[in-house]
Order: structure tokens, then C-alpha cells, then sequence
């Protein structure tokens, strides 16, 4: 009989932890699931993971986060977040487009909530009903890039301008509204354009080539995490040609890019970080939390690309100050911190 008792009293501790509580307070289990190994979208996950950890302390609740990666593999990603509803975790955060779509794709019958993180465009990727009522289980923070105001610096820096690659991924839900903003902003200008997609690392480089040997004076790439995975492999063969690469993201600049513009990556993690502990810890409801979007006026530039093409950074930031909320110096990396 004193067994029997140890056996029930040893069953109903660990039951009580299963069920969200231990020793110390509630617990939650978060599933993270990053789309690719990139330096903006790693740094999200690190000021997600740093918030929600100062958070938990402060409000004296547990928070275990489940943390994977789907390499840009859809079959990979598809079984990650199938993982997370079978672990029955109480939150799931999606980090970029696709993820945030499969997230939703999968818990359309289910109730766990989902909170999306560098979502470019959530309305036209139907994610939500409205920037202010997402009208579901889900909700998050946008990377939502200003396209005039990035070829805007272009033709600050070179108003003659004759010939601009556009670079991107066709797959890419996250480029698709502002390659079209791109297209009309450049043919109000009358440049000729220059189209060129890839895939993967390989045709992205192939398609660079093609830039190179038709002699575009200038690229734009929007926040594609198909070409930030190939940047730092694409950035030397650009920067000789003297072909200065300006895209949607401080962590292209880091891989080499000579501009990167937009949103400050570290905050919007912090910022996602805050909106999942609200849903989890304080009941708010994903359907009535508006999604939160940032002020895209950073311009990050790599001062050892104006080095290689033979521009001086002071003379660049003085031309760029105007038309940013803050220009930015930075050499090339892999990763933020090195």
C-alpha cells in the first residue's frame, strides 16, 4: 500500500508539471521555428529568446522554448511545426513568410496561437484580416520595407544612373510587392532594368554573372533570404565589377552588400518576444493584437565595400543622413558580433 502511495504521489507531480505548473510557477512551452541559417533572422531569434527570458524572471514564470530550424526545406519546415502541435506547446513563433504561413496552414482547427516574426507583407500573404484586427490565432511583427525610399539613397548617391539589377527569388512571398514597387519606381525614372532570379546559392550567383557582363551600374535585392544566404558569396564579384548592391536588410551589408536598409532587427525580435509573453502570461487575444511594424529609416553601410569601389563612408553618410532616420557604419561578417 505505501508503494502504491509513493507510485500515485510521484504520478501526479510530474502530471503537474505536464499541465503547466511546477515548484516554481506556470509553465509554458514555446516552439520557434527559424526558415534559414541567416544573420537578421538568427538575430530575431537571440532577442526573442533574451526578452522572453527577462520576462519569465521578472513575472516569476517558467518558459521552455523549443527551438528548430528548416534550412529553407518546406518538407523539413512542414514537419518541424507538425512536431510542435503533436508536443502540444502553447505558443509557436514563425520567423519570415513561410513559416508564419505553415504555422497558419496547420492550427486553422487548432487553438494554438501563433506569433510571426519578419513578415514582409501579412495582408497580401493573407495572414491576417488587418494590420489592426488580425482576425485569428495569429499575429506578429513586420519587416515591411520602404522600396522608394531605398532607391531614393540610390540615385542620392549616383542621380545618372542608367541601368539597375533587380535580384530575387521568384519564390520569395517576401519580395514579390516590392520588386513591383521596384519596377515602378525605376520606370518613372526610365532606367532599364535588369531581372534576374535564382533559387538557391548556385543560380543566384549564375544570375549576378548575368549582372556583371550586362553592366548594371547598381542592384536591388528586397529582405529575400534566398540571396542573404548568398551574399557572402556573391559580394566580391560585385564590389570588383564596381556594382554597388543595395538591399532590404542590415544583415546583407554584414555579408558584404555595400547597403543594407530597414527595420533594427534586435528590436523586433524583442518586440515579438513581448507579444508572445502577452498572449501566453496575460490572456490578450492574437485576433484583437494589431500587428506591430517598425520605422525603416537605418541605412547600414559596409565602409570596406566603399573602400573597394573607391567611395569614402564620411562622404556617403553626409549624403544619406538626410533621407534616413540613422546611417550606420559596418564591415563584413558572418554574423553580428564578429
Amino acid at each position: 500500500m505505501l508503494i502504491c502511495l509513493l507510485m500515485v504521489s510521484g504520478l501526479s507531480a510530474c502530471s503537474g508539471e505536464e499541465n503547466g505548473t511546477d515548484e516554481g510557477g506556470m509553465v509554458y512551452t514555446i516552439g520557434i521555428c527559424n526558415y534559414v541559417d541567416d544573420a537578421s533572422l538568427n538575430q530575431i531569434v537571440d532577442s526573442i529568446k533574451e526578452r522572453l527570458n527577462e520576462l519569465s524572471e521578472e513575472n516569476g514564470v517558467t518558459i521552455r522554448i523549443n527551438e528548430d530550424n528548416a534550412n529553407a526545406d518546406a518538407n523539413v519546415l512542414s514537419q518541424i511545426v507538425s512536431n510542435f502541435i503533436a508536443d502540444e506547446v502553447d505558443l509557436m513563433i514563425g520567423i519570415a513568410t513561410p513559416v508564419a504561413m505553415n504555422m497558419q496552414g496547420q492550427t486553422e482547427d487548432n487553438p494554438i496561437p501563433v506569433v510571426f516574426a519578419a513578415v514582409s507583407d501579412p495582408l497580401v500573404t493573407g495572414l491576417v484580416e488587418s494590420l489592426e484586427k488580425p482576425g485569428a490565432n495569429i499575429t506578429g511583427t513586420s519587416d515591411y520595407l520602404d522600396t522608394d525610399a531605398i532607391l531614393d539613397l540610390m540615385f542620392v548617391l549616383d542621380p545618372e544612373i542608367t541601368d539597375v539589377g533587380l535580384l530575387y527569388d521568384v519564390s520569395q512571398d517576401a519580395s514579390t510587392t516590392a520588386i513591383r514597387q521596384a519596377k515602378e519606381y525605376l520606370n518613372r525614372k526610365g532606367v532599364t532594368i535588369h531581372e534576374k532570379t535564382g533559387t538557391n546559392v548556385d543560380e543566384i550567383r549564375l544570375a549576378v554573372g548575368s549582372l556583371i557582363n550586362e553592366g548594371v551600374s547598381a542592384v536591388f535585392t528586397p529582405s529575400d533570404n534566398t540571396v542573404m544566404t548568398a551574399e557572402l558569396s556573391i559580394y566580391e564579384d560585385l564590389a570588383n565589377a564596381g556594382i554597388l548592391h543595395y538591399a532590404g536588410a542590415d544583415s546583407f551589408a554584414l555579408n558584404g552588400a555595400f547597403l543594407g536598409y530597414g527595420v533594427d532587427y534586435a528590436n523586433l525580435g524583442r518586440e515579438t518576444g513581448e507579444m508572445a509573453f502577452e498572449i501566453l502570461v496575460s490572456g490578450k487575444s492574437p485576433a484583437e493584437m494589431p500587428v506591430k511594424t517598425f520605422d525603416n529609416g537605418i541605412a547600414t553601410v559596409n565602409t570596406e565595400i566603399c573602400e573597394l569601389v573607391g567611395l569614402d563612408y564620411s562622404a556617403v553618410e553626409a549624403l544619406f543622413t538626410p533621407h534616413c532616420s540613422k546611417v550606420q557604419p559596418i564591415t563584413t561578417a558572418e554574423y553580428f558580433g564578429e
